[in-house]
């Protein structure tokens, strides 16, 4: 967990930085009370990250007397999280004096000004712009040549908003670049309506609409909070539509032989082996010969990063939804270490225990639709990686080679690319080279 510098006094406790580079969290549920008397590193709350659930533990020992913000708030990096005293549950203490308030859902100013951290997400920074600026730029202090003063959790905020932080002025102390400073300057570069940046990328912060259309209430049987991880993933999926362009090829490979390979792997190490595995392989044989697919986008610097190694991710569906664990060079693994990689991390994703980290860093995404059923899909792009393979339920189907008909087993094989980076080409060449690798599973196989 990220260090933050917390208050001599231990009146209360500051919500540290809970990833690199964050700025927020959600409160999923608190683990104690007020009036409960804590012990140090003792589990108070459990925080729900861009990526992870994090247990955020008591950093000494106290009574507690007051938390701040209830479950489903968005609690940002360097507000008060929970206040100690003697109090009682039953008594709610007024602040001392000069003691920060707490900080909750939507209160993201009030920070001192070296808290540059305390903002809203980045993806509705530029329509709330205007709530952060409470200094006037008359303040700003501009800083000499080099390097502006400013927390990485700034700094990545000015990368999200394509803003060179380099060149924007401080109103913090010594000059330092808050999080506000750079709101500011972003609210003031939003290019006109039809204008791009440099190298064709758009920025990625949009406004939000100013009005909503009516939902009709009629017949409502349940209401479901949307928050906690459904929140983040649906954040993650318009990220997505509204940066990537989308588009989708299909085809199908013949895997009868690779089934067989399968049958024999399992025999082998004693346990069943999916067709997941040879299909990672496969993907990876064929990301080394179009290398533009294994690919981030850095929208904020208006470039396209080709990556030397290969970090699948791996969608998991869960009870809380949708996770992407990252299996770091897979194109290193065995199929048989690649079943073992996939097998423990969908089961840390299952039990919430996985890391943060462990989410971080994937070059390309493969969703395994066909373990539900499906067939084929149009899957959404893990941004900032440039395409995603969905692999359907393989079927058995009446085939035709070299004009005798035989009982083949059938894949079914979706992938969506972003257009901006991969052209319709690219994409089917490089599904044919998976298509290819499969149906010759010799090539990869022992």
């Amino acid at each position: 967990m990220a260090g933050l510098k917390q208050p001599a006094d231990k009146s209360h406790f500051l919500l540290p930085d809970l990833g690199e580079g964050l700025v927020e969290a959600e409160l999923i549920r608190w683990l104690v009370k007020p009036g409960e008397a804590v012990k140090e590193s003792q589990p108070m709350a459990e925080m729900q990250t861009d990526k992870a659930l994090v247990e955020v533990p008591s950093p000494w020992a106290g009574t507690i007397s007051e938390l701040c913000g209830n479950a489903g708030d968005i609690i940002k990096v360097a507000a008060v999280l929970v206040r100690y005293g003697s109090t009682t549950a039953s008594a709610k203490p007024a602040a001392a004096a000069g003691a920060p308030s707490c900080v909750s859902a939507q209160v993201a100013a009030g920070a001192t000004e070296d808290q540059g951290t305390v903002v809203g997400s980045m993806q509705g920074t530029l329509s709330v712009g205007s709530r952060f600026a409470r200094r006037d730029a008359e303040h700003a202090i501009p800083h000499a040549a080099g390097k502006a003063l400013a927390t990485p959790a700034v700094r990545r905020i000015a990368k999200e908003l394509a803003i060179d932080i380099n060149s924007v002025g401080g109103t913090g102390r010594g000059g330092r670049v808050t999080a506000s400073d750079v709101a500011s300057s972003a609210t003031a570069a939003i290019p006109a309506r039809g204008e791009s940046r440099a190298g064709g990328f758009v920025a990625r912060a949009v406004p939000a609409p100013a009005t909503l259309p009516p939902v009709d209430k009629d017949g409502v049987s349940q209401r479901i909070p949307f928050r906690g991880m459904r929140r983040k993933i649906a954040e993650a999926l318009a990220r997505s539509v509204q940066t990537a362009v989308h588009f989708t090829a299909m085809d199908e490979a013949d895997v009868t032989q690779l089934d067989i390979k399968r049958l024999e792997y399992s025999r082998v190490i004693g346990a069943k082996m999916s067709m997941l595995p040879f299909v990672m392989i496969a993907v990876c044989r064929a990301l080394r010969t179009f290398p533009s697919l294994n690919a981030n986008v850095d929208d904020a610097a208006n470039e396209i990063l080709i990556k030397g190694v290969i970090n699948l991710g791996v969608a998991v569906d869960t009870d809380s939804g949708l996770m992407v664990p990252v299996i770091r060079d897979a194109d290193r693994m065995s199929a048989v270490e690649l079943g073992t990689a996939i097998r423990t991390l969908a089961s840390r994703c299952k039990d919430r225990s996985i890391a943060r980290e462990e989410s971080l860093g994937g070059t390309f995404t493969i969703s395994n639709v066909g373990s539900y059923g499906g067939m084929y899909a149009t899957p959404i792009i893990n941004y900032p990686e440039v395409a995603i393979l969905a692999a359907g339920r393989a079927r058995e189907r009446v085939l035709v080679k070299d004009g005798k008909f035989y009982a083949g087993l059938v894949l079914p094989l979706s992938i969506s690319c972003d257009h901006r980076v991969v052209d319709g080409a690219e994409a089917v060449r490089f599904l044919n080279e998976v298509i290819r690798l499969l149906e010759n599973p010799h090539e990869f196989t022992q």
